[in-house]
C-alpha cells in the first residue's frame, strides 16, 4: 500500500514541479534545504553565514565566509549532497512509519532559516507563508492528512534533489562557467566543472535508490 502511495506522490511531484507558478513555489523547499546544507557545513568548519536568499525561480544563494580552504571546499560540496541525504532520510522515516519526524524536521529547518538567515524580500515572503500554511495543517489536520503531507514533501524533495543535480550536470556540459556549486568547486580544485556536475548527479541517484529500495526490494524466504 505504501509502495503505491510513494509512486503516486512521486508522479504528483513530477507534474507539480513542471507547473509555472505553483510548481516553483513548492520546489523552493529543496532550495532552502540545499542552502541550509551550505550553511550547516560552513558553521561546522569554523566559517560564518551572513544570509540566505531564496528566489522565485527556485534559485538560492548563501553568503558565507570561511577561514581555511577545506571549509570553502566542503561548504560548496554540501548543498546537493545535503538535499539528497535529506530526501533519503525522509524516505527512511516514511518507511518506518515516522511521518511525524519528517514534519518536525522540516518545521525546525523552516524556523531556523527564518530566525537566522533568510533575509531577502521574496525569501521572507515564501518562508513565512510556508510556515503559516504548514502550522495550520499540523494543528488542524488529521493523522491521514499529516501522513500525506509528509509523503508529498518527501516525494517533492526526492524529485527536486535529482532534477536539480541533473540540471547542474547539464550546465557543466554547456556552460561550465555558470554551473553554480560545480563551478565553485572547479575553481578551488583541479577537477573540472563537468566532472563535479556528474558527481553531483550520481550521488543524487545513489541516495534516491538507497531510499526507494526499502519500498521496492523483493525479499524471499527460504527454508
Amino acid at each position: 500500500m505504501v509502495k503505491k502511495k510513494i509512486i503516486l506522490f512521486i508522479i504528483l511531484a513530477v507534474i507539480l514541479t513542471q507547473m509555472p507558478i505553483i510548481g516553483k513555489y513548492f520546489s523552493i523547499v529543496n532550495t532552502l534545504i540545499h542552502e541550509m546544507g551550505h550553511s550547516l557545513i560552513a558553521i561546522i568548519t569554523g566559517g560564518k553565514v551572513e544570509s540566505i536568499s531564496l528566489f522565485s525561480n527556485t534559485e538560492g544563494t548563501t553568503l558565507s565566509s570561511y577561514q581555511f580552504w577545506i571549509g570553502g571546499f566542503l561548504t560548496s560540496l554540501a548543498g546537493y549532497v545535503f538535499s539528497s541525504f535529506m530526501a533519503f532520510l525522509f524516505m527512511i522515516l516514511i518507511y518506518k512509519r515516522k511521518s511525524g519526524y519528517v514534519l518536525s524536521i522540516l518545521l525546525i529547518i523552516l524556523v531556523i532559516g527564518l530566525l537566522f538567515w533568510v533575509r531577502n524580500p521574496f525569501g521572507l515572503f515564501w518562508i513565512i507563508t510556508i510556515i503559516i500554511g504548514f502550522s495550520i495543517v499540523l494543528v488542524k489536520g488529521s493523522k491521514t492528512v499529516l501522513e500525506y503531507l509528509a509523503l508529498f514533501i518527501t516525494s517533492l524533495l526526492l524529485v527536486e534533489s535529482v532534477t536539480s543535480a541533473f540540471e547542474i550536470m547539464y550546465l557543466g556540459f554547456i556552460s561550465p562557467s555558470n554551473a553554480g556549486d560545480a563551478t565553485n568547486l572547479a575553481k578551488v580544485t583541479f577537477i573540472p566543472t563537468l566532472l563535479w556536475g556528474v558527481l553531483f548527479f550520481i550521488q543524487s541517484l545513489f541516495f534516491a535508490r538507497l531510499g526507494l529500495k526499502r519500498f521496492f526490494s523483493k525479499r524471499f524466504r527460504t527454508n
